[in-house]
């Protein structure tokens, strides 16, 4: 069995509590969260993308990127970080692509291990290693929940009724960047990391909720460095574009939902990971649709990948990728390893969050490009699981074109029969925590 060691970040000030029920502290659980406890609730109006257009005319229509921030810094005012994240030294890397290098010494202090395989996407949830039923209510800014009436409203306090499981938005104790929070979809449902379209769903409507361009959500899969087995997605402020959305692409089909919505499929082009960019002009039905099928046909062939969600939610970046697997087998140098740099959701878009001095002082887009180009897929399974993917997306929304530009129907048959046999044969590369 091939091993690797690795350590996740502290998301809460509870990562470390070994309480597992009755421990009246005002945790998430059902222990305190169902007997009469209280919390602020926000509720979203179900809209198209061309109604959030509408409401950018008025400056009151995105409330909920004034609440997030005023409760986040009200967090700060209690002392709930574990540091300072404004004062972590941040620059612009020259170059074409314009990648962030941030020094951030804190996040690797203070680490438990990681407690769950990562040669597995699935893995059931197990109730004894932590999750987020544990964290402390104090950490919880607001329920976000689909609205009963005809507009997005604000209460707040409400109480928890005995048959809620409450999505909640909760703050990350250990913040690589500012508003940096936690969307923790049904949270007493205590659901595996894994999406689902309810829960990519949710996570499209708070970065369209937000109405910033400068906040974006992140998903990491188990095996893609997902730290905690509890379905959540992560969001935070970042006040320049990411290098991931300056790359070109390449269209490769257009799939019609069921409504008779279009998606555009892109092909990210001259990045240094490979990977795939969702479009809608219209509707985030359609588009939690087309890119929660994609994320399902991943995880249901135990391929690793990451998630940004950009642009208010209209569009969104999907990266397969294989860096635990290389590192396993003893494919990454060591002077990458040695920087400890996790390359997930955010480092993978551009932001490198670095941890040891020299490494920022020395950072360079050549040096970001040679990490991240060993997260990406080669070039033919890349396209093999393209292949696969676009065939099962197709076979989930309905109508689709899963030819893509230039290619002839015997290629595209090819690469289906390819991609089947990838998905057969793939050999698992087993991988353990030390």
């Amino acid at each position: 069995m091939l091993s690797i060691k690795r350590v996740p970040t502290m998301v809460s000030n509870y990562h470390d509590d070994e309480e597992k029920g009755g421990c009246g502290r005002n945790c998430l659980g059902k222990c305190c969260l169902l007997q009469g406890a209280k919390l602020p609730l926000y509720t979203f109006k179900k809209k198209n993308l061309k109604d959030f257009e509408s409401d950018s005319k008025d400056p009151q229509a995105f409330f909920l990127d004034t609440l997030l921030l005023g409760e986040w810094e009200d967090r700060v005012s209690r002392g709930l970080f574990r540091y300072d994240v404004t004062a972590c030294e941040t620059k612009v890397i020259p170059g074409e692509y314009g990648f962030i290098a941030q020094l951030n010494e804190g996040r690797h202090l203070k680490k438990r291990p990681t407690e769950f395989r990562v040669d597995r996407v699935l893995q059931p949830f197990d109730e004894n290693k932590f999750n987020f039923t544990k964290v402390g209510q104090e950490e919880v800014l607001f329920r976000f929940e689909e609205s009963k009436v005809s507009e997005s409203q604000f209460f707040t306090s409400t109480r928890i009724n005995s048959t809620d499981s409450p999505s909640v938005v909760a703050i990350n104790v250990s913040p690589i960047e500012y508003g940096h929070v936690l969307l923790i979809p049904q949270v007493l449902e205590c659901l595996p990391q894994r999406i689902d379209n309810e829960s990519f769903l949710l996570a499209l409507y708070m970065a369209a909720e937000a109405g910033n361009p400068y906040f974006r959500l992140g998903y990491n899969s188990l095996g893609a460095f997902a730290t905690i087995n509890h379905l959540h997605f992560q969001a935070y402020y970042l006040a320049v574009p990411f290098p991931v959305e300056k790359a070109p692409t390449r269209s490769i089909t257009t799939v019609k939902g069921k409504s008779g919505t279009e998606v555009q499929i892109s092909q990210l082009l001259k990045y240094p990971v490979r990977g795939l960019v969702f479009e809608s002009g219209d509707s985030l039905e359609e588009l939690a649709d087309v890119v929660s099928s994609a994320c399902v046909c991943l995880q249901d062939n135990n391929i690793p990948y990451n998630v940004l969600i950009s642009d208010l939610g209209k569009r969104i970046f999907l990266f397969p990728q294989c860096y635990a697997e290389k590192q396993a087998l003893g494919e990454v140098s060591q002077e990458l390893l040695d920087t400890q740099v996790n390359p997930a959701v955010w480092e993978i878009s551009g932001h490198m969050v670095l941890k040891r001095k020299e490494d920022y002082e020395e950072a360079s887009e050549e040096k970001a490009w040679n990490l991240l180009a060993v997260v990406s897929l080669s070039k033919e399974r890349f396209q093999e699981i393209e292949a696969y993917i676009l065939e099962a997306v197709a076979a989930q929304v309905g109508e689709g074109d899963i030819s893509a530009d230039g290619e002839t129907e015997e290629e595209v048959t090819n690469k289906r029969s390819c991609s089947r046999a990838m998905v057969r044969e793939k050999d698992e590369c087993c991988v353990a925590m030390n």
